[in-house]
């Protein structure tokens, strides 16, 4: 990271595309975003055939009067490069640049990201375009920062010379073919090669250890190219400008840790279910991957976004109106946009933009609501959204440096995800391979943390590994660690550390049984942890049904473990959790042991949600916003800045609650002190900021172990 944007408010506003509309009224646009609060667009990076509609022949000055007109009002400007949509007469002069799919075919031209954006031909020209763009707008005033590409990593890459790179990748890696057969244990089935020529193409792989590198590797090609494009950029940029991209998490083809290491910011897409969706205790089932359903889900993006640099992010698209294709139609109740807003900005956000400023009369995206609908008359959205943007622009930077609040550090591990797309160990409602089964493995003991009053932080492995234990155990008093099944010897010693530094180590199903390259340890589970875990297994199950359970710990109603059983065996452990009786004999749900100056917990199966709560509230009895006395429809997040803390109150529900204060604060947009003690109301669906007075609120207590 080189630069920060140089700004302290939360910046506002939507992507603006005037070049898609039938009329170019960017200055009614323009004065209608002042009116609603909009202190930023992004634009321009859609339209690579509009910056150059022919081969060579460049149209620049289209955009000149937009982002003039937008320098006179105050507006700055986000400049996205065009190079995700590849304009047709590129399509035909170079047809081999299509990108092919696992079974060899192509994709077909016309929707978007269909070419091999690691392909010579492709980056000639997208870095002739890019040049093109940037070096005419780099010095205009309103330019704040630049977007290179757009949700990069759409789609995994098969073709021909995809393949050529990945095996001099592997060259490179790996010396000899001797190596690769030994590393990936290609004994079996008669998988040993001796010439780097014999090595198999992924169609048909069912080899571990090449799923792992395949996609590594593939995550290499999409953080070169956005590298590639960021160091193109910054040729122009000044040094006031920021460069990013705009991450779909989901993408199958980045590691987002690794994708932002060259870039200025983090930025992303969080897109999530409205009406119902964002209701407390609502279970709507997740039908795009894309999406985002539960209060918790939208809390558990933005701490997704703040771990790919450890650093605050910027929202570059969320829902404006309804999300999704002609079937999917559900607007935002009233308040949920701004309840939506407030929720990422506890989590870390330094800018929400929606997507987009008005819906488009074609294409795919025509029932994906913008700000505006297709009438281009401002309605109900539209003054909700302006009543925020007046809301954000009164507070200015008093939610500048605003860092998220965390009672729990949790490990993310991308390489796992990646595995178990292909070989999960859960299966889905038809009884089938379950791709989805590391956020199932997960997500529990995120959302039993949040729904007790924890907020969490994650870290990807390489981090965790980076950091000192010791620092790591004083910062982040318990560490959860589920599903770190792709995990190298470094990172168990590290948790191992970790525990005995004095922090409180939660391992969960599958973590430490594989190594980095996906191979099964050849010793007993968790490996490197077995001994200070005080447990052992060497036999597991899947789970038909949920086994209940029982315990010494407070556990609500319904307890049960779910999807997976570990069989343990217990040396020097406490059984805090016990299975109900079963004929494998597996009886110890979850235990606990004594570790240097710390502890480990071992959950041996995946926790429904009365269990996950139930745990959560063991695990963390004091949370730092755990003094609110609040109903299960209302959330309570809060970051600091400076000694002062910053409580976001949520109320989830479509009925009013109440609120008392645990102890004095101020509201934050009056600036009224308000007692401790006082019955605060809280309509529906709304949200209120608090800032604490008393300096020692502001100050973390220090964990308090439940014995």
């Amino acid at each position: 990271m080189t630069r920060n944007p140089g700004f302290t408010d939360i910046k506002f506003g939507a992507a603006y595309y005037p070049e898609y509309q039938p009329t170019r009224s960017y200055v009614e646009d323009l004065d209608l975003m002042v009116q609603a609060g909009f202190s930023v667009i992004r634009v321009g990076e859609s339209v690579w055939s509009t910056w150059e509609p022919r081969n060579g022949v460049f149209d620049l000055e289209w955009l000149a009067p937009v982002l003039d007109a937008a320098h006179e009002r105050g507006i700055a400007v986000i400049l996205g490069t065009p190079t995700y949509a590849v304009p047709p007469w590129l399509q035909v002069l170079h047809p081999e640049i299509a990108l092919r799919r696992r079974d060899g075919s192509a994709v077909g031209w016309g929707s978007r990201q269909e070419a091999d954006q690691s392909h010579p031909a492709y980056r000639w020209f997208a870095e002739r375009v890019t040049r093109q763009v940037v070096g005419r707008y780099a010095d205009h005033p309103a330019v704040i920062g630049f977007q290179v590409d757009n949700e990069p990593g759409d789609q995994l890459v098969h073709n021909d010379s995809t393949f050529a790179r990945f095996i001099d990748w592997l060259r490179d890696r790996y010396g000899s073919v001797q190596a690769l057969n030994d590393d990936w244990g290609l004994v079996y089935w008669s998988h040993r090669i001796t010439e780097w020529t014999q090595l198999w193409r992924p169609d048909g792989n069912k080899m571990p250890q090449y799923t792992i590198e395949w996609r590594r590797f593939q995550a290499a090609l999409a953080t070169d190219l956005v590298s590639w494009l960021a160091e193109i950029v910054r040729e122009y940029a000044r040094d006031d400008q920021f460069v990013t991209t705009c991450i779909s998490y989901p993408r199958p083809q980045i590691a987002d840790d690794l994708l932002v290491a060259d870039l200025d910011i983090t930025a992303g897409n969080p897109y999530y279910l409205m009406q119902e969706g964002l209701t407390a205790e609502r279970e709507l089932p997740r039908t795009e991957e894309w999406w985002h359903t539960g209060p918790w889900a939208l809390f558990k993006w933005g701490d997704r976004a703040y771990s790919s640099a450890q650093q605050r992010f910027l929202v570059t698209e969320t829902n404006a109106q309804s999300i999704g294709q002609a079937w999917q139609n559900h607007p935002p109740y009233p308040g949920q946009l701004r309840q939506a807003a407030f929720a990422l900005i506890a989590r870390g956000a330094r800018m929400i933009e929606y997507w987009h400023w008005q819906t488009t009369h074609h294409g795919l995206e025509a029932h994906w609501g913008g700000v505006l609908p297709h009438s281009r008359r401002p309605g109900r959205v539209y003054y909700e959204i302006a009543h925020l943007g007046a809301e954000l622009r009164s507070l200015g930077d008093r939610l500048d440096a605003l860092e998220p609040d965390a009672d729990v550090l949790m490990l993310h591990s991308t390489e796992t995800a990646w595995l178990w797309e292909e070989y999960p160990p859960f299966a889905d409602a038809r009884g089938e391979a379950d791709p989805t089964s590391y956020r199932r493995a997960v997500d529990p003991f995120y959302r039993g943390l949040v729904e007790t009053g924890a907020q969490v932080r994650f870290q990807h492995a390489r981090q965790f590994v980076d950091a000192d234990p010791v620092a790591t155990a004083r910062r982040y008093p318990v560490l959860v660690a589920v599903a770190e099944y792709v995990a190298c010897d470094g990172e168990l010693d590290a948790l191992r550390a970790y525990a005995h530094a004095g922090g409180h180590l939660v391992l969960g199903v599958r973590t430490g049984y594989a190594d980095g390259l996906a191979r099964s340890r050849a010793e007993v589970a968790p490996a490197r942890l077995a001994a200070a875990a005080g447990v052992w297994y060497d036999e597991y199950t899947n789970l038909d049904a949920p086994w209940p359970v029982s315990g010494t710990i407070d556990l609500e109603a319904g307890s049960a473990g779910e999807l997976w059983a570990d069989v343990l065996n217990v040396d020097d452990a406490e059984t805090l959790v016990a299975f109900a009786r079963n004929e494998l004999g597996a009886h110890s749900a979850v235990t606990t042991c004594a570790h240097g100056a710390g502890r480990i917990t071992y959950v041996a199966t995946v926790p429904n949600a009365p269990l996950a709560r139930s745990l959560a509230r063991w695990l963390v009895p004091d949370p730092i916003a755990g003094r609110w006395s609040v109903s299960d429809a209302v959330s309570v997040m809060s970051g600091s800045r400076g000694s002062e803390r910053i409580f976001f109150v949520h109320n989830w529900s479509g009925e009013a609650a109440t609120l008392t204060l645990p102890h004095d604060v101020r509201h934050l947009e009056s600036g009224d002190a308000v007692a401790a003690g006082f019955t605060f109301p809280l309509g529906p669906r709304s949200v209120i900021l608090f800032a604490s007075v008393d300096p020692e609120v502001a100050t973390p207590r220090p964990h308090q172990e439940k014995e």
